[in-house]
């Protein structure tokens, strides 16, 4: 656009656009306004829609600024928010009280229920064959003092098992299942003090109870899957895969067993099959030794045995000082000495007699003085290289299960390790800059709601992450990583960063305000235009 030397203009505003065009139009793409306006309708004077009001809820968590959600009104007053919300909507809008209104309705409706509405219409728009199912459980914590009361269905804030290490706080459970590419399709928290075992068997149910999938679909877990109950319970034509716990007697001696490994064809694993059954059910378990893994074990062993080296000789340097009433009490010390440290055989070992006068008496004895006979203990601890060596030897093994006995191990372990893509869920969830980690809301109820739209933000994200990288497939083009290397699977955040820096600008001319978009450049057009429509809108 060109403007002529008599054309009077005077700059009004700019507002930092960014990557939350690619935010809203993934939002739009989705139809999830559609479903919470038609499950959350609008009543009486309120200006802003639920639905309006969940947007700027997702834009807020994807700001990956230090902006925390109890921030929210202060977070929008950078950006275009007409632009990105509907016209005549301000900063001002999005108070305290909007968000706390909308969260409180989020739970009336049953925020579960409104996640898996909003899962199938997701799964209706994008073409995504469902293969594999992740399910795994992590709990947040929660700052400030929370009663649950009496007769309320709502999470119960509480002490539980601390995952992040936090005993001294409170805390809720999250619940989450996702697809192979880590799009969560089930959502649910939970009381701080739930069992992993009941809440991870329960949001398989609920899943299957709600969504049909395809007969060859697998439920992926870890090991908190893992139990006679649980095998037990699973729905008749579930396939399932998990991590069988170390803990039980079965897998103990399989673990620590002299077995014939089968290499893989990555040359980092091996396998060992057997059939075995355990919860009344038949089933393969796999035993899988990694390489790496091996490796990993043995370099904390190896600083293990050097704790316990300095341990063990400082406890037989007491022991050598002890003076015992009879030989028996000193060998028999000597033996609980040798069980307690199980890595180390004793060399030079040798029962001496010390004697000494009655009472203290110092100096030399008199003739036919009666004296007082004490054993004392001197050896010295060598490691016991055969135990070490043997322990290693079966340091990186672990065990996983199906109940599909004509799985390949290998597939088996493919399919398995696919459950990095919820684990990563959580960890996104949790990153400091994704900021709704850190939860200061009033009410379990609004925890509740707040837990369904982290999940759901964690949906926009990674189909907009998924979407991204098919097209980049699907033209053959690329985009620089952070090394400077050429890649058609960057991460959304970076794509995000590649973004920064556009901005909408309105300026005044004759009376009349134009708006238009700046800083654009090639890198910028690519990404927004691999998005699609809905996302070009927000720029073009």
């Amino acid at each position: 656009m060109s403007y002529l030397a008599s054309d009077f203009i005077m700059f009004v505003a700019t507002r930092s656009l960014d990557h939350h065009g690619i935010v809203s139009g993934i939002y739009d793409e989705l139809e999830i306004g559609k479903v919470i306006d038609e499950v959350l309708p609008k009543f009486g004077q309120h200006k802003l829609a639920h639905s309006i009001v969940v947007k700027a809820m997702i834009l807020n968590c994807l700001g990956f600024v230090d902006s925390r959600l109890y921030m929210y009104s202060q977070y929008f007053e950078t950006l275009p928010v007409e632009r990105l919300l509907g016209s005549e909507i301000s900063a001002s809008d999005l108070t305290d009280d909007v968000l706390g209104r909308t969260l409180d309705e989020i739970y009336e409706a049953n925020s579960t229920q409104l996640f898996m509405k909003l899962a199938l219409k997701m799964m209706g728009i994008v073409n995504i064959r469902t293969q594999l199912l992740q399910c795994d459980t992590t709990n947040f914590s929660v700052y400030g003092d929370y009663k649950h009361i009496d007769g309320s269905s709502a999470i119960e804030i509480t002490y539980g098992h601390a995952k992040d290490g936090r005993d001294d706080l409170q805390r809720f459970g999250l619940g989450i299942i996702t697809n192979q590419y880590g799009i969560p399709l089930f959502a649910k928290a939970y009381s701080g003090n739930a069992s992993d075992k009941e809440t991870i068997i329960e949001a398989m149910k609920k899943l299957q109870e709600n969504i049909t999938f395809p007969d060859d679909v697998y439920y992926i877990a870890d090991s908190a899957l893992y139990s006679d109950y649980n095998i037990k319970s699973m729905r008749e034509g579930m396939k399932w895969i998990t991590r069988v716990p170390s803990t039980l007697k079965l897998s103990k001696d399989l673990l620590i067993s002299d077995l014939e490994f089968k290499q893989g064809t990555d040359p980092r694993y091996s396998f060992y099959e057997t059939i075995v059954e355990y919860g009344g059910i038949e089933q393969k378990w796999v035993v899988v030794h990694s390489s790496e893994m091996q490796k990993r074990r043995d370099v904390t062993f190896e600083k293990k045995i050097k704790r316990i080296v300095k341990e063990a000789q400082k406890e037989l340097k007491t022991l050598t000082k002890i003076e015992f009433a009879c030989e028996e009490d000193a060998r028999a010390a000597l033996e609980r000495w040798k069980k307690e440290n199980p890595y180390f055989l004793l060399e030079n070992v040798e029962i001496l007699t010390v004697s000494a006068r009655e009472n203290g008496k110092r100096g030399r004895p008199k003739k036919d003085e009666k004296l007082i006979v004490h054993y004392v203990v001197t050896a010295e601890a060598v490691r016991n290289e055969e135990i070490t060596l043997n322990e290693k030897e079966h340091h990186g093994r672990f065990i996983i299960a199906s109940n599909d006995l004509n799985l390949d191990a290998e597939k088996m372990l493919d399919y398995y390790k696919n459950q990095s893509k919820v684990e990563k869920g959580f960890r996104f969830i949790k990153d400091k800059s994704f900021r709704v980690s850190e939860v200061y809301l009033k009410k379990p109820q609004r925890i509740e709601a707040l837990s369904m739209v982290m999940v759901l933000t964690l949906m926009v994200y990674s189909i907009a992450e998924w979407k991204l990288r098919e097209r980049l497939k699907e033209t053959g083009e690329t985009i620089l990583d952070q090394v400077k290397k050429q890649t058609q699977k960057p991460t959304l955040k970076w794509a995000f960063i590649l973004m920064r820096g556009i901005t909408e600008v309105k300026i005044e001319i004759d009376s009349k305000v134009v708006t238009q978009i700046a800083n654009m450049d090639e890198v910028k057009d690519k990404i927004i235009r691999l998005m699609g429509k809905n996302c070009e809108k927000y720029y073009f």
